[in-house]
């Protein structure tokens, strides 16, 4: 049975903002959101690595991405992305928040205080100013989804991965507690788990693995462009974990 063009783009006409979409699960989540039928918003701190998305997302038939570069610790930068959005489209659909940095491991007490800032500013801070500034803009959309990207280390704290846990455990706390506040919104919160999947982050904590025997995060895609679709997501009293959904599908 071949399948319709809502089946094929269930995201035709919506309004997708992606960070971190420059490599690993923002880069192929904006790709799938891209092929869902979304016009793509990328950010990204790297130029040339957004050209190369766009290239991509091109080359696959599909609507060209609009590019943004932007260090999204430069909060005054989102707040003037915000009002960009709304002068070019009046509203955004789907947020998705997958930029992020690990800032290495160390004992907490070792941490250096600026690598610290950073990783505040990067994981944690960035979020609140994207819920800030896109709130606005996610409520004049007809169904609003914001989707953080966050880790299991937020409720399984573990030594050496202080300032990522920390942050992780924070962005969690602050995504539950708006979502509470937009219970009865048009808005929708999710936060998703990828768990181990082949990134330079994982690579990072774990320079010994083989990367082959971890997911690709292309294979998240899927998942994100659901989430993104569904009308029926609730509050996030649970985290969506990637492993849970992969089990799901129906075998073949």
């Amino acid at each position: 049975m071949q399948a319709t063009d809502s089946e094929r783009q269930p995201l035709a006409g919506k309004i997708a903002l992606v960070t971190g979409a420059t490599r690993g699960i923002g880069r192929a989540s904006a790709l799938a959101l891209a092929g869902a039928g979304a016009q793509v918003i990328a950010v990204g701190r790297t130029q040339g690595a957004l050209e190369e998305l766009d290239d991509e997302i091109r080359s696959l038939g599909l609507q060209g991405p609009t590019l943004v570069p932007l260090d999204l610790t430069e909060g005054d930068g989102i707040d003037v992305l915000g009002g960009e959005i709304f002068n070019r489209h009046g509203r955004l659909d789907i947020l998705l928040h997958a930029a992020g940095i690990l800032g290495g491991l160390w004992p907490v007490a070792h941490i250096d205080p600026k690598l610290w800032d950073k990783v505040v500013a990067t994981n944690l801070s960035a979020t609140y100013r994207l819920i800030r500034s896109m709130e606005p803009l996610l409520r004049r959309a007809e169904a609003g989804r914001a989707l953080f990207l966050t880790s299991g280390r937020a409720a399984r704290p573990k030594a050496f991965w202080g300032a990522y846990a920390a942050t992780k455990a924070a962005l969690e706390a602050l995504v539950r507690c708006w979502a509470d506040e937009i219970e009865h919104t048009n808005v929708r919160a999710v936060l998703v788990d990828p768990n181990q999947m082949r990134t330079r982050m994982r690579a990072e904590a774990f320079p010994g693995e083989d990367p082959d025997t971890l997911p690709h995060p292309s294979e998240i895609g899927p998942m994100i462009v659901a989430l993104a679709a569904a009308t029926d997501l609730g509050l996030p009293t649970s985290t969506a974990l990637f492993s849970e959904w992969k089990a799901a599908l129906p075998s073949t």
